[in-house]
């Protein structure tokens, strides 16, 4: 019972984080695990058996807060569930350590390029290879333990999309990538860790609704500065915990 408060209080915390600004549920819980020494195939699978349930959550929370776009919804879905369904069929043969450093130096340079912008653009047209942003995102957020939100919502925020607006369709479309990434994971191993994933579940699912609310009162500013913040530190950690291990 302990173990499963401790992973409720986790998945709280980082579900509240990731619904506020559109990203990092997977990658801090991930984090947390490699410092622990869990291994990637296991932590990626923990943590996406248990998104099955709080990204429904968090999705459906954005929608009934009008957080959704409908139309950059069915620009990344189909790229993002093809893009994990190969990601997790590779991390169950791929070492995971070739992997992560890249992923992690990625979005490092990523979080340090959304803080240094002084402004929100105004949306715009120009970008419009929304298929690969969704391919890639659902590849190493499946191959890596986590990196859909960072990717495909620090991408989007990063050329002028709405904030509030990016991080409610991406936490929805994030549950049907999910959803596909797992079917493959317990296909390879089964059920990891039942005493985690129902701590996450439990945790994340309480959480849902308070970042939906929270996340449309923020200052957009606000939410970018945040947005760049997470993505700098939880990777440096990562790499940090990758170097330690070697």
């Amino acid at each position: 019972m302990s173990e499963i408060i401790l992973f409720s209080v986790l998945g709280f915390f980082a579900s509240i984080i990731d619904g506020c600004i559109g990203m990092a549920y997977g990658t801090i819980l991930a984090s947390i695990f490699t410092l622990n020494g869990v291994p990637l195939l296991v932590s990626s699978a923990s943590i996406h058996f248990s998104e099955i349930f709080t990204t429904l959550a968090s999705g459906l929370s954005h929608l009934s807060f009008k957080n959704v776009d409908f139309k950059l919804l069915k620009k990344i879905i189909f790229p993002g569930v093809l893009g994990a369904l190969i990601g997790a069929a590779m991390l169950t043969y791929v070492n995971d350590q070739i992997l992560k450093p890249i992923v992690a130096s990625y979005l490092i340079g990523l979080g340090i390029y959304i803080l240094l912008k002084q402004h929100i653009k105004k949306r715009t047209k120009s970008f419009k290879r929304f298929k690969l942003l969704g391919m890639v995102g659902g590849f190493c957020d499946a191959a890596a333990g986590g990196g859909w939100g960072p990717i495909v919502t620090g991408t989007l925020i990063s050329r002028g999309h709405i904030p509030h607006k990016t991080i409610g369709t991406v936490n929805l479309t994030e549950f049907f990538v999910t959803l596909s990434q797992s079917a493959i994971f317990f296909s390879a191993i089964g059920l990891t860790s039942f005493n985690i994933v129902v701590g996450l579940i439990l945790g994340s699912v309480i959480a849902a609704p308070f970042a939906a609310y929270i996340v449309k009162r923020i200052n957009p500013m606000v939410l970018i500065k945040l947005v760049g913040c997470i993505i700098i530190i939880t990777n440096i950690i990562t790499l940090i915990t990758l170097f330690y291990e070697l």
